[in-house]
């Protein structure tokens, strides 16, 4: 990942109902949800709720695909992996105490 990508993703998420968004499409798994219920959990207006979607969609952090008169938005879990192992890169001097092991790796021998 390069450092644009990564501000670009951290930006998208750098607001409360972007967030909030982006966590419950996480939790929701692959089938994600529909836009509805998006907002219906959250309590969005569908106007705001289209924004806030397209700017995760723009960061390329989410997914969204139509099936009949429904759109359904995932999030994109390669590039949240993505992105955490760009924040996790080198970190703590290569001893990885200092985070959750499905981020960081020893270095690399040899």
């Amino acid at each position: 990942m390069d450092k644009k990508t990564a501000v670009a993703q951290l930006g998208a998420i750098a607001q409360e109902a972007r967030l909030d968004i982006f966590r419950l499409l996480v939790q929701a798994g692959t089938p994600g949800l529909a836009a509805g219920a998006i907002s219906e959990t959250l309590n969005i207006p569908n106007s705001t709720l289209s924004f806030h979607l397209k700017e995760l969609s723009h960061a390329g952090l989410i997914a969204a695909r139509q099936e009949s008169r429904f759109i359904y938005y995932s999030a994109d879990y390669a590039a949240m992996n993505g992105l955490l192992a760009y924040l996790t890169e080198n970190c703590c001097a290569g001893d990885t105490a200092c985070c959750p092991d499905s981020y960081c790796s020893p270095p690399q021998k040899g």
